[in-house]
């Protein structure tokens, strides 16, 4: 009796979760195919994308500059002990590319415009908006979701770019003001040691 009621509540705790599961994967599959038809509303597609680059780009950009300050203020000291003053600019250039710089702007834009995105569609399917859309005929997918994914998938690693060059303006700052360490010396540093393919990889 125990172990029936203990399987019974483990279905009813996953069964929520692997619905939202199969339909996130249901709806990723349905903007894929709509994509590769070629079925996009420009003018849908410019609008989002000017909410998530532009919108987004001054959060983006503090977040980075603060974030290349601290890294730079925790490695510089312990590098100048130990005579690498000269690699402090390529560390910090590699950690933004590879972890830091990514992975902090995608938190930014999920939090901000992603968040936004999903109430906004929740409030047309609660209003009834969504079902007066299929009623003319017009495929919710598409006019909704798919313009918003592509302008996601466009302003991302463009806003990447941008946390990039200020993280490594943040750091370069705080290198030279507190540290000693020239501009010259940091970027020498970061040419050195930053590839192309860091880069690509980055976005």
């Amino acid at each position: 009796m125990a172990r029936t009621q203990t399987r019974t509540r483990r279905k009813i705790e996953f069964n929520p979760w692997s619905r939202r599961l199969w339909a996130a994967i249901l709806l990723g599959g349905q903007v894929l195919v709509h994509v590769l038809q070629g079925k996009l509303h420009r003018r849908n597609t410019l609008e989002q994308m000017a909410i998530v680059g532009p919108e987004s780009l001054l959060v983006a950009l503090l977040t980075a500059t603060f974030v290349g300050m601290v890294f730079t203020i925790q490695v510089a000291r312990e590098f100048i002990s130990f005579g690498l003053a000269n690699t402090v600019g390529g560390v910090l250039a590699l950690a933004l590319t590879r972890e830091l710089g990514p992975v902090l702007t995608a938190v930014i834009l999920t939090g901000r415009v992603c968040s936004a995105f999903a109430a906004e569609i929740g409030t047309m399917r609660v209003t009834e908006q969504i079902d007066a859309l299929q009623m003319l005929s017009t495929d919710p997918v598409d006019y909704l979701v798919v313009p918003r994914v592509i302008a996601c998938c466009i302003m991302l690693p463009v806003l990447t770019m941008f946390s990039l060059l200020a993280g490594l303006g943040g750091g370069m700052a705080v290198a030279s003001a507190l540290y000693g360490i020239p501009t010259g010396v940091f970027l020498d540093s970061v040419q050195a040691f930053l590839g192309f393919w860091d880069i690509a990889n980055a976005c």
